[in-house]
């Protein structure tokens, strides 16, 4: 701990400044809540996602082993990539992230008269478990910045909490100690001053 200036503008000074990190660790601890919300959120949404992709992913790979053989199940292979995910920017708990919107695929054309009555619905299947990861990916690269910024926020609340807001005490106790002993040693010097000067002197005595 640096040394302090055991002043009673050093004690003003320390006073204040526990003051301020009284009133501001409510708001950290708020947002680190608010953090921690977010992120549970995050997670549920993400393993929501990953079963429903699974899901559709079960429901297209039936349709390729159903028709090994076929060529609608080889058009299907590589009928559709993702071409571009549109996202918008949101601020949540103090931090700005990405939000999935929706998804752009090039498809591969294909005569529906030549393929089988099911490759229309599969193509759509196929979309929505590759836009499902593109959320996915999206709603991670939430998770990561709401977990760095929940880091920076918990470290700030630790900082107040555990350092600053004791030290400060520690400061104020040690000031106010040296002060008060202080003024103790300046009242018994007035004193004994005081008790010096109501005293009649000895040579006074034998000049009476």
């Amino acid at each position: 701990m640096p040394k302090i200036k055991l002043t009673k503008s050093e004690l003003k000074h320390q006073r204040d400044a526990m003051k301020q990190y009284l009133r501001f660790l409510p708001t950290l601890q708020l947002k680190k809540q608010q953090l921690q919300m977010e992120m549970l959120n995050c997670r549920q949404h993400m393993e929501k996602i990953l079963k429903e992709e699974e899901k559709l992913k079960k429901s297209i790979g039936g349709w390729i082993e159903l028709f090994a053989d076929n060529k609608s199940a080889d058009f299907l292979q590589d009928a559709v990539r993702l071409k571009r995910v549109h996202t918008e920017r949101k601020n949540i708990a103090g931090v700005d992230v990405p939000v999935f919107v929706s998804a752009d695929f090039d498809v591969a054309e294909y005569d529906i008269f030549v393929m089988d009555s099911w490759i229309d619905d599969a193509v759509e299947q196929l979309k929505k478990a590759i836009s499902l990861k593109a959320e996915h990916d999206i709603i991670k690269q939430q998770f990561d910045l709401i977990a760095n910024e929940l880091r920076v926020t918990t470290q700030r609340v630790n900082l107040f909490e555990k350092v600053k807001i004791p030290e400060c005490k520690e400061n104020i106790r040690t000031i106010q100690i040296y002060l008060g002993d202080q003024q103790t040693a300046a009242v018994g010097r007035s004193k004994l001053a005081k008790k010096k000067l109501q005293t009649p002197s000895s040579g006074g005595e034998r000049a009476a």
